[in-house]
C-alpha cells in the first residue's frame, strides 16, 4: 500500500510540476527584449527604471542646450572675431560679469542634476523588506535561483537555438531565452541576493532598471516591483570567461493568482514539498 502510494505522490507531482513548469515561460507577452534597429530603453516595468528613463532624458534635455549653446558662441566668435571682420583686436584681459557667470552657471546645473540624480540612486541602493526573496548565484556560465521563502531552487540555462520552439520562443530571441525562467508577480516586492561561485557575474534586466554584479565570497542585494506582466530579457553584464556571451536571463511576470498556481508547482517539482499536493493525495502518502 505505502509502494503504491509513493507512486501516486510521484505521479501526481510530476504532472502538477509539467502544468506550471517554469521552463515553459513563453506563455506571455515579450515585453523586455532588444529590437532591431531601435533605439532608447526598453519599455520601463518598474518605478527604478522609470525613475531612471525620466533622469536620463532630463540630463539630455540639458546637455543639448548646453552644446547648442557652446555652438552658438563659438560661431559667433569665429565669424565676429575673425582677422578680417575684426582686424584691431581688443586689449581687455578679464570681464567680471562674464567670469562669474560662466562659474555660477556650470554650479547651478550641477546641484540640480545632482538633487534630482540623488533620489534615485538612493532608491536603488536603499533596499526594502521583500515580499519574494530570492537567492541568485552565478557560474561560468548559466544561473541559480533559489526561493528562500519556500526552500526550492533551480538552474537556468540558456537555450539552444533547435529547442526554441519547443519552449515557445522565436527564433530571434536566441541567446536571450533559457529553459528555466524567473517568475515573479506583479505588485510585489522582489529582493534579490547575489553572489558567485567562481568569477564576477553581473544580473541586468534593462526594462527593470537593475543590475548588480555578483562577487565570488560576497553577498550584494537588488529589488525591483514589476508592475507589467510579461516577459523580460536581460544577460550577463560582467565579462567573465569564453561563454560569457552565453548566459542570459529570463524572468516571467505574472499576475498573483498566476504566481500562486506557479508556486505549487515549482515547489511540488523542485522541493517536492507534499503539501502543495491535492488533499487526496496527501491522504494516500500518509497511509
Amino acid at each position: 500500500m505505502r509502494r503504491i502510494s509513493s507512486l501516486m505522490l510521484a505521479a501526481m507531482a510530476a504532472l502538477t510540476a509539467i502544468s506550471a513548469h517554469p521552463a515553459l515561460a513563453q506563455d506571455g507577452e515579450v515585453v523586455g527584449a532588444p529590437r532591431s534597429g531601435a533605439i532608447g530603453f526598453q519599455p520601463a516595468a518598474t518605478s527604478l527604471a522609470r525613475d531612471q528613463q525620466w533622469l536620463d532624458g532630463m540630463i539630455l534635455v540639458i546637455i543639448t542646450a548646453i552644446v547648442a549653446l557652446v555652438g552658438v558662441l563659438l560661431l559667433i566668435v569665429i565669424f565676429r572675431f575673425n582677422r578680417r571682420a575684426n582686424p584691431q583686436p581688443a586689449k581687455f584681459t578679464h570681464n567680471s560679469p562674464l567670469e562669474i557667470a560662466w562659474t555660477l552657471i556650470p554650479i547651478v546645473i550641477l546641484v540640480l542634476i545632482g538633487a534630482y540624480s540623488l533620489p534615485v540612486l538612493f532608491e536603488q541602493q536603499e533596499i526594502p523588506e521583500g515580499d519574494i526573496n530570492i537567492r541568485v548565484t552565478g557560474h561560468q556560465w548559466y544561473w541559480s535561483y533559489d526561493y528562500t521563502d519556500h526552500d526550492f531552487g533551480f538552474d537556468s540555462f540558456m537555450l539552444a537555438k533547435e529547442d526554441l520552439a519547443d519552449y515557445g520562443y522565436r527564433d530571434d530571441e536566441y541567446k536571450l531565452a533559457t529553459d528555466t525562467a524567473v517568475v515573479v508577480p506583479t505588485g510585489k516586492t522582489v529582493v534579490m541576493e547575489l553572489t558567485a561561485d567562481d568569477v564576477i557575474h553581473s544580473w541586468m534586466i534593462p526594462a527593470f532598471g537593475v543590475k548588480q554584479d555578483a562577487v565570488p565570497g560576497r553577498l550584494a542585494k537588488l529589488w525591483f516591483k514589476a508592475d507589467r506582466e510579461g516577459i523580460y530579457f536581460g544577460e550577463c553584464n560582467q565579462l567573465c570567461g569564453k561563454d560569457h556571451a552565453f548566459m542570459p536571463i529570463t524572468v516571467k511576470v505574472v499576475s498573483p493568482a498566476e504566481y500562486d498556481k506557479w508556486l505549487k508547482g515549482a515547489i511540488a517539482e523542485y522541493a517536492g514539498e507534499p503539501s502543495t499536493l491535492p488533499a487526496q493525495v496527501r491522504l494516500a502518502a500518509a497511509q
